[in-house]
């Protein structure tokens, strides 16, 4: 256990009382409640925390919260490892382990450092323009990069802790509990709004907590006690703490993360709670005071560690009361910095100048560090700084770079290039953004949605200025969703007329080579080098710049660096700020766990388990169940001394002979209605739809985009603007999520709406010779016969006393009836039919039964005779392709490959040996040989013994298969090869008289 050099003897917001002990890269330390593993550390005068992702340079802790790009560590070991949190938002609890990531054996003594010196051949992009010569070490580049790669690992056991999803709405919705928050979420609580404030910090505060400010006359921390008892008492506000907002969607839908034990030793948290806690939050009105992240200054080695964001030293000073080092230089071009140097100089730190970009800084704040003999040096920045696991000294030059250089020793760097607002979230939300020339920051713009930004994060840098534009969002928010304002008072907030900022993108003279490596972005190495490259080789376009120098694209996500990074590709493009853009920001803002995005759907429950209605009656039927999709569908229903084999043969003989009952209540249903109903049907479907009448059915193909079939099913018309559509078991939610996704994204104006009722209907199916003398018993209002109720058509009634839908439809190609009644009547239903039937020989029937059925009749059954490259001509299925319209995936079909010769046919095949039944997936093969391989000319894709034509059939994709009726193929099965006839795929009633009978 070491002592704390760096801990100041009083101040800060820290427990001293509590102590606490904990371990980083295998040594033990000290620190204090209330401390994060970076103020600790700092504390312990721990200066190297890690390693850069690409170059292996040591790296200190740059910030003091998210926008952290280097201090990224492994927490905890086993089950409960976390990969690459931040120090800076980790709190401190006893026991708490850590260890550097991205370096071995350690991080003093990194192997890969040896990159560093090999910079001038990684520059930005190497990775697309080598590994790709000689062709034979491809695998031996893929296994160095995926070692290379990466930072932490994640853990390879079971996560014992639980998590929680929660979905709430609100009135307005409060993200930061900063000055402008906190009076935003004052002003809309009074008014007896509902509202969500939620914030990422421990305390709210905000950098109110960070600074030494003054509010209405009283230290800030008065101030922020008051709103938080106030809101508190506030029956209609609910208050998150530790809490991240990380995602903004559509119609004001933001996801937020509550770390709820985090900050708990495992063994300290409650045995019940969730470990975090999902808010999926839908807010009628949004207010953004998400404050402003400190930009720092680019010049020469300025990632050496002991270089810091001057506000992070004063978060580090006042609410930690820790000082990160003992002889600073504080370097700035804004006045924000000045702050910084005067809470130096109280907590006794030696601070060996100010250097400012501005020619002549003046002001109160100036007046003060003078006074203290602190000398500020005005038009110079720094251009340089030297040491290797510590800033040892830098050198300061004029800003126009002529002059001589000046060295001045430190240990610490304090630099502010100036603030940009936080404005992930309004640009998730589809906000616009401008470039403020006199902030030298992107500012919200144009809101999508409705949200409003206050305080820093809209440009409002000054205390004053963000209390009052937070109170005035707050109140403008509340009155929106129908509230009126309660006149409150806004505190006094003293302050000085700021200067305005000098914009300083990079450092002069020392900035230009690979070789000074001035990094932008910290955590991917991205250089002033690696830009002007990009910019060379004609990669302009931010997305493309973005992706080829990796700007942004770590964890932090390019917090601290974009904006120096997009002002350098305007200088290097000669255009404005505003010609340049931003990237896009997406969620999530953070990293976020898989266990918060998974809550309670894991293990059983990742995969909802689905049953019908008459489930209960399968399982007392002895039922054999398998799984298609999420349901649970009764395989075959053995009796007793019968195996799989027998009792799937009895079902399929006796749906042919006397009649069969299926549960098909798990077919997808969508219920489909508005005056543009008919012509979805049209764009969705090959064939034509226009003249379907009322009480009608139809069969249809889908097929994607590419022109290939992807499901099909049988729509039918209840009424003039009224269909529904059945669609695959296992395919149900991606056809209705998929015709969803063409409405709202490109059928805009269709006037259409899509209900998923398939579990709000139970259907069974009643096929074979008898199934009309069996519903004949059990409807009397219905007119069963022949012509009153042709095939594919419907009709509505009562069948055993319920009110049905009665759809006269095969998948057997007997003559069947599909009765459709509300859910909850499905086992009635069912059992009215078992029990009417005992003495018509109705057996039920599962699905391997159904399937032998189909396959006799040449019916595809689509996910097992398709795979994603069938076309409908393919199939056998072309006169269901209407010439005449358009739909999805017509303008594919014209393609000159889905004309071409050998593309593979749906045929059927009948083996030699009738007996053998081919495995499904058999490969056909052109030519046989003594083993493999052999060149293919197919394969089988469904494949049956039929106790109806006493044999084996199967069905077949193979080249020119229609053209081959007739021929003996060869067929490698376990080893040898099988003779079979290529035949037509429909085996049983070619002519469909059973159908229509």
């Amino acid at each position: 256990m070491t002592h704390q050099p760096n801990r100041l003897a009083e101040g800060g917001r820290i427990d001293r009382k509590r102590p606490l002990s904990f371990r980083f890269n295998g040594k033990g330390y000290q620190g204090y409640a209330g401390d994060t593993l970076a103020s600790a550390l700092l504390a312990n005068g721990v200066c190297v925390v890690g390693r850069s992702f690409k170059y292996h340079r040591p790296r200190g802790v740059l910030s003091a919260g998210a926008e952290e790009p280097n201090a990224f560590v492994q927490l905890a070991s086993g089950p409960r490892s976390e990969p690459n949190p931040r120090a800076t938002q980790i709190e401190l609890f006893e026991g708490l382990e850590a260890a550097s990531v991205n370096a071995w054996p350690s991080v003093d003594r990194d192997v890969m450092g040896v990159l560093d010196r090999a910079a001038a051949l990684l520059p930005a992009g190497f990775y697309y323009k080598t590994f790709k010569w000689p062709r034979r070490l491809w695998h031996t580049y893929e296994f160095v990069i995926r070692h290379a790669a990466g930072l932490g690992k994640a853990p390879r056991e079971p996560d014992p802790d639980r998590y929680e999803k929660c979905h709430v709405h609100c009135d307005v919705l409060v993200v930061g509990a900063g000055p402008a928050g906190l009076a935003a979420a004052i002003a809309a609580g009074r008014a007896g709004a509902r509202v969500i404030l939620a914030d990422e910090g421990a305390e709210l505060g905000g950098a109110l907590l960070a600074g030494t400010d003054l509010i209405g006359g009283a230290p800030a921390a008065d101030w922020v006690a008051a709103c938080a008892a106030e809101l508190d008492s506030l029956p209609e506000v609910r208050v998150l703490r530790r809490t991240t907002a990380f995602g903004y969607y559509d119609h004001n839908y933001l996801v937020l993360l509550e770390r709820v034990a985090d900050h708990l030793a495992p063994g300290d948290r409650p045995a019940n709670g969730p470990r975090q806690r999902l808010w999926k939050v839908r807010a009628k009105e949004v207010v953004l005071a998400s404050g402003a992240i400190e930009r720092p200054l680019v010049f020469a080695d300025n990632d050496r560690p002991g270089i810091m964001l001057a506000g992070a030293v004063r978060t580090y000073l006042n609410r930690y009361g820790v000082k990160p080092g003992a002889r600073a230089v504080v370097v700035t071009n804004n006045d924000s910095a000045y702050a910084c140097a005067n809470d130096l100089v109280q907590a006794g730190v030696t601070v060996a100048a100010v250097v400012d970009a501005r020619e002549t800084p003046d002001g109160p704040h100036v007046t003060a560090l003078r006074s203290h003999g602190i000398e500020i040096i005005g038009g110079h920045t720094v251009t340089r700084a030297e040491g290797a696991k510590r800033v040892r000294r830098v050198t300061v030059r004029p800003l126009g770079g002529g002059g001589p250089g000046r060295s001045i020793s430190c240990d610490l760097v304090c630099m502010s290039g100036g603030w940009s607002p936080t404005v992930h979230l309004y640009s998730q939300s589809g906000g616009r953004l401008r470039f403020d020339e006199a902030s030298a920051c992107f500012v919200p713009s144009e809101a999508r949605q409705q949200v409003r930004a206050a305080g820093a994060a809209n440009g409002a840098f000054g205390l004053g200025a963000c209390v009052r534009e937070g109170a005035s969002a707050g109140t403008a928010a509340a009155e929106t969703t129908g509230f009126k304002a309660v006149a409150g008072d806004i505190p006094e907030v003293g302050g000085e007329e700021p200067q305005p900022i000098l914009p300083l993108w990079r450092a002069p003279g020392d900035g230009g080579s690979v070789r000074a490596k001035c990094f932008v972005d910290f955590h991917t190495d991205v250089t002033t080098a690696d830009i002007a490259l990009a910019a060379r080789e004609g990669y302009e376009s931010v997305e493309h710049f973005k992706r080829y120098t990796t700007t942004g694209m770590g964890p932090d996500q390019g917090k601290t660096g974009n904006v120096n990074a997009l002002a350098l590709l305007a200088e290097a493009r000669g255009v404005s700020m505003s010609d340049v853009d931003v990237t896009t920001f997406r969620p999530p803002y953070t990293p976020v766990t898989y266990g918060a995005l998974a809550g309670r759907d894991i293990g059983a429950l990742a995969d909802p388990i689905r049953r019908t209605p008459m489930h209960a009656w399968h399982e007392r039927a002895g039922a054999v169940f398998e799984d298609v999709g999420q349901w649970k569908r009764a395989f075959y229903y053995p009796k007793r001394g019968e195996d799989k084999h027998a009792a799937v043969q009895r079902e399929a003989k006796a749906a042919r002979e006397t009649i069969g009952l299926l549960d098909a209540s798990t077919l997808g249903k969508i219920d489909i209605r508005g005056k543009g109903a008919r012509d979805l049907l049209n764009l969705v479907y090959t064939n034509a739809w226009n003249k379907l009448e009322v009480g009608r059915c139809r069969y249809g193909l889908m097929l994607g985009e590419d022109g290939m079939v992807f499901d099909d099913g049988v729509t039918a018309r209840l009424a003039e603007d009224h269909y529904l559509m059945t669609t695959t078991t296992g395919n149900a939610a991606h056809v209705f999520g998929w015709m969803e996704e063409w409405l709202q994204c490109e059928w805009i104006g269709l006037p259409v709406y899509l209900t998923s009722v398939t579990t709000q209907w139970a259907t069974v199916a009643v096929t074979g010779p008898g199934a009309r003398r069996l519903l004949e018993e059990l409807s009397e209002d219905v007119d069963l016969s022949r012509d009153a109720f042709p095939h594919l058509s419907l009709r509505e009634g009562v069948v055993a006393g319920i009110a049905a839908r009665i759809f006269r439809i095969s998948y057997t190609g007997e003559l069947s009836y599909e009765v459709n009644v509300p859910a909850n009547a499905g086992l009635a239903l069912w059992q009215a039919l078992v029990t009417a039937g005992e003495k018509h020989g109705a057996t039920p029937i599962g699905t391997e039964a159904l399937h032998i059925l189909r396959a006799e009749k040449g019916y595809i059954a689509v996910g097992q005779d398709t795979d994603g490259s069938v076309t409908p001509d393919d199939l056998g299925l072309g006169w269901a392709v209407s010439r005449k319209k358009d739909f999805l995936g017509r303008r594919s079909l014209s393609r000159s490959a889905i004309a071409r010769k050998g593309r593979k046919q749906l045929v059927g095949l009948l083996t030699d040996d009738a007996h053998l039944v081919l495995p499904e997936g058999a490969h056909i093969v052109a030519e046989v040989r003594p083993k493999p391989p052999m060149p293919m000319l197919g394969h089988v894709t469904s494949s049956y013994f039929s106790p109806n034509l006493g044999r084996s059939i199967a069905m077949a994709l193979i080249e020119n298969g229609r053209a081959r009726m007739g021929e003996k193929v060869s067929l490698w099965v376990d080893g040898a090869a099988v003779r079979a006839e290529v035949t037509s795929p429909v085996f049983f009633d070619p002519d469909g008289g059973r159908l229509h009978a």
